[in-house]
């Protein structure tokens, strides 16, 4: 006998056979397709041009530039934020196909406004430094320790108490900075949520979760989180980023303990069956599938270590573009070959969360091209403004809020590279120069910190959400999450961070 479908897979169902529906579906396929097609050969016109692979659109001062040129990514971001809101499109906005559609049109009309503002070349090297350079290898990293972590399941049911959940919580945030935020997000966020299934109070902890173990929990090694890791390939050390222990420890442990006092006062609200439920259904812990934390390891391995340009460690053969991402899916080919289907269905995996990622974020990541460059080209005059380093953790945090914290922390590393240094100074490799330790600091925290702030503020934050409402949770809004959850909680833990080690 069949399995019956999920909840999430039986309304996927009944959307793809609604009348009307297959030609809807059909159109906006054709227009994807269309799109994508007409991307990639401006891609490849750009490609056969005479300019370095680092080369990046031109900017302009000029306000329509600003105006005109980010409607589109305000537009992406206003749909991510109000279509779930709206009942007529909150179905449609389902689909990843949809969400899809309305990236792709965001995209297009970025390149667009590319092509009559500043020419056809412009236009292949946006969609050379937005794809090629940040969206692959971004999404790659992401779907490598989506798919691989899918393998591993931490079988058993702990009580949802909220000493269980907050134990669970500092360990995410302990390992994140060691296995990636991706990779413990996806590692534990299945358990914490069966953990937690008898609840009617769960909201808050998946919200937690997203803060400590999706962004904040990153902070103390490069491949923690993209921003830091940019920051490696851009020349600071390895291991300077354990320097920033002091305020994460001290962000965690706020959080923690706001945490707990908050989920215990829900858990006495909880009805006493569910309490009385939680006690007694109680399952020993076991880990099934434990051989793909070495998969794991590999592609934590792969980004610490294999760089474009420069030599494979232990050989003099120097790494081609790609190469890295292509090791990183070998990974993902290992544990898909080496995991049975059984352990994936006891994950409830399913490759949904990862797709919405996808469609979303590659609207974003060329929509957002435009403020990215007119930021770099007032450059000059910023730095002149930011004076002081917790000025650096406010802006680099505020648009990392927005916009994808990788790119908006190496616009503001290159800003403060033209600072003046101050009394520490960080030598960085290879070279390139030297750094303010403090405006790094900032930089740094504020990147990853902020990150946290809203749903696109880093990838994983989309990816927990999404698995979250598979599960049955009913996640806020994108405003819901920004003014319920972020600003009353986080910004006054920053304020504290800010005053006191800034």
């Amino acid at each position: 006998m069949s399995a019956p479908m999920s909840e999430s897979h039986q309304e996927h169902h009944d959307q793809s056979h609604a009348p009307g529906t297959a030609p809807r579906r059909t159109l906006a396929i054709g227009v994807c397709i269309a799109a994508l097609l007409a991307m990639a050969a401006a891609l490849a016109f750009a490609l056969s041009g005479d300019h370095t692979a680092h080369d990046t659109p031109h900017a302009t001062t000029a306000p329509a530039f600003w105006l005109l040129g980010s409607i589109p990514f305000v537009a992406v971001l206003g749909a991510i934020a109000v279509f779930p809101l709206i009942p007529a499109l909150a179905h449609w906005w389902h689909s990843n196909l949809s969400r899809l559609l309305v990236s792709v049109i965001a995209a297009l009309l970025t390149l667009g406004y590319i092509w009559v503002a500043l020419g056809w070349h412009d236009v292949g090297l946006t969609l050379q430094h937005a794809v090629l350079e940040e969206y692959v290898p971004f999404i790659i990293l992401l779907f490598s320790l989506y798919v691989i972590s899918g393998g591993i399941h931490l079988g058993g049911d702990l009580p949802g108490r909220p000493i269980t959940n907050t134990t669970i919580l500092a360990v995410g945030a302990l390992i994140a900075s060691f296995i990636g935020t991706t990779g413990a997000s996806m590692l534990l966020i299945r358990p914490l949520l069966k953990t937690n299934q008898a609840r009617s109070h769960k909201v808050h902890t998946v919200i937690m979760f997203i803060f400590l173990v999706s962004n904040i929990g990153g902070a103390l090694l490069p491949i923690g989180d993209p921003p830091l890791f940019l920051g490696y390939l851009a020349g600071v050390p390895f291991f300077w980023t354990l320097g920033l222990w002091g305020p994460w420890l001290l962000v965690i442990a706020i959080l923690l303990v706001v945490y707990f006092i908050w989920d215990s006062i829900l858990y006495q609200r909880e009805p006493e069956v569910v309490r009385t439920f939680d006690r007694t259904d109680i399952e020993p812990m076991r880990l099934d599938g434990w051989w793909n934390l070495l998969w794991l390891g590999g592609v934590v391995c792969c980004v610490a270590f294999i760089q474009p340009g420069k030599p494979v460690p232990g050989t003099t053969w120097i790494a081609f573009d790609f190469l890295r991402e292509l090791c990183m899916l070998a990974f993902v080919a290992i544990g898909l070959l080496t995991t049975s289907n059984s352990i994936r269905k006891a994950n409830r995996f399913d490759y949904h969360a990862i797709l919405e990622v996808a469609a979303i974020f590659i609207g974003i990541f060329i929509a957002m091209q435009v403020p990215l460059a007119v930021l770099k080209a007032e450059g000059g005059e910023i730095s002149a403004q930011l004076t002081e380093a917790w000025m650096y953790f406010w802006i680099t945090g505020g648009l990392s809020s927005v916009l994808d914290n990788a790119p908006t922390y190496l616009v503001f590393f290159e800003l403060a590279q033209s600072a003046p240094v101050g009394e520490t100074a960080v030598q960085l490799q290879d070279g390139k120069g030297v750094i303010d330790a403090t405006l790094l600091t900032a930089i740094s925290l504020g990147a990853v910190f902020m990150g946290a702030m809203t749903y696109i503020g880093n990838g994983p934050n989309f990816m927990v959400k999404a698995i979250a409402e598979q599960s049955g949770v009913k996640m806020p809004s994108f405003f819901g999450y920004l003014l319920r959850y972020a600003v009353p909680v986080l910004i006054p833990i920053f304020a504290i961070v800010a005053f006191l080690m800034l």
